[in-house]
């Protein structure tokens, strides 16, 4: 299997002795020591997890009617929040993943998001041998740091 690194010009052979899918559509795949299958919600988790990691992003956001019922229910259940925010889709070797940021006032938003991408693509590749088809990234917010209200302190 051959895997795109993280710049485009560039290609590394990487040797896979198992294909990686999706158990949610019964993909699995093995090799006479058994089978490995990745569930979308372990590499969405990896696709949060990289886009948190580029300056410039303050948080990832779910939009739409959805991120009213989920916003309240992860505060209710005190669910994890890795993937909040991430849509993925995985195949039997290839991943596609969406992704909704908010980013921090002032940053050069291309840039940020050309820096989410590289390094989404390059996180989900090395942990899980997936080739990344594509990152589509919707910037829905921006961050002012200023307007962040004051913590509420309980004694002074």
């Amino acid at each position: 299997m051959v895997v795109e690194s993280v710049t485009p010009n560039q290609r590394v052979d990487m040797p896979v002795r198992a294909s990686v899918q999706s158990p949610e559509r019964g993909n699995e795949a093995g090799n006479e020591l058994g089978n490995t299958s990745i569930a979308d919600a372990v590499v969405s988790k990896i696709a949060g997890i990289a886009a948190r990691e580029v300056d410039g992003v303050h948080r990832l956001v779910t939009t739409g009617a959805m991120a009213t019922f989920s916003g309240l229910a992860q505060r209710l259940t005190r669910a994890d929040q890795r993937d909040y925010g991430v849509a993925v889709e995985v195949g039997h070797k290839e991943a596609a993943v969406d992704l909704a940021i908010e980013v921090e006032y002032g940053v050069e938003i291309r840039r940020v998001c050309d820096n989410v991408r590289r390094n989404v693509v390059a996180r989900i590749q090395s942990m899980t041998g997936l080739r990344v088809k594509e990152v589509n990234i919707l910037v829905a917010d921006l961050y002012f740091a200023d307007e962040d209200p004051a913590p509420n302190r309980r004694v002074e």
